[in-house]
């Protein structure tokens, strides 16, 4: 699955950082009581709440790969709207571009 370019850049330019990176998303998805498919959707309403789009693809991506339909996809970024209100709905043409793109 393709990451964003910052990601790309994060990984070849500072390899050993982006390794001691991974490594830590590794141990605290060990650690996590979530299964894969609701961590990644939780993880989609965070990235809608924060406007960071540059990791929706991937991690809608991820969500689908685990099972993830396109409503719940749609449902995850707008569980964010009463608190952050419409700066969580700029997150659903990329989410739905990358959902649908495969």
């Amino acid at each position: 699955m393709n990451v964003s370019n910052a990601f790309e850049t994060f990984s070849k330019e500072t390899p050993e950082v982006h390794k001691a990176w991974m490594e830590t998303i590794q141990k605290l998805d060990s650690a996590s009581a979530l299964d894969h498919k609701t961590e990644e959707l939780a993880y989609i309403a965070v990235l809608a709440a924060i406007r960071l789009e540059s990791g929706l693809p991937f991690h809608v991506k991820m969500a689908k790969a685990s099972g993830a339909t396109r409503n719940e996809i749609i449902s995850s970024i707008l569980v964010g709207l009463p608190a952050v209100g419409n700066a969580v709905i700029q997150a659903l043409p990329v989410a739905l571009e990358a959902y649908d793109s495969e």
